[in-house]
């Protein structure tokens, strides 16, 4: 298995840790699996990827069209529509985690924690403190 990597050099190193890094910050693999999907406006984007928050989502679009992964583009019409798309770079790398994505679904069913009813109860509080909205009925009425 050693042989099979000893060919990379340090700065090839670097520029797939870069990679990760990026794609594996929280959220962004979910945003470009969705823009890969066909989402292409904001609200959509956020409807595909669960518990992402607005803020959330803004900040990590800038990043990766900063990275040249994704374009935002503006539709002049009434009211004005900003679009999402990804770039010809951020195709490219969707193609190259195909593997990714298999090996997933063979393994990472056993490294991704089941999700509890607690872990759903705390998203549903998280999404309603981000809306600024009641968390239940009991604090509607207090």
């Amino acid at each position: 298995m050693t042989q099979l990597f000893e060919h990379i050099n340090d700065d090839e190193c670097r520029r797939f840790q870069g990679s990760l890094e990026l794609v594996g910050q929280r959220w962004s693999s979910g945003i470009l699996l969705a823009l890969a999907r066909g989402a292409t406006r904001f609200s959509e984007i956020v409807a595909s990827v669960q518990g992402l928050s607005d803020r959330m989502l803004a900040q990590r679009l800038k990043q990766l069209a900063e990275a040249g992964l994704v374009e935002r583009s503006i539709v002049a019409t009434t009211p004005v529509q900003v679009r999402y798309s990804l770039t010809e770079k951020g195709q490219s790398l969707m193609t190259s985690l195909e593997p990714l994505a298999e090996w997933g679904q063979i393994w990472a069913p056993s490294l991704t924690p089941p999700v509890t009813e607690r872990h759903l109860d705390a998203l549903e509080a998280e999404v309603a403190r981000a809306r600024r909205a009641p968390v239940s009925r009991h604090e509607e009425i207090a």
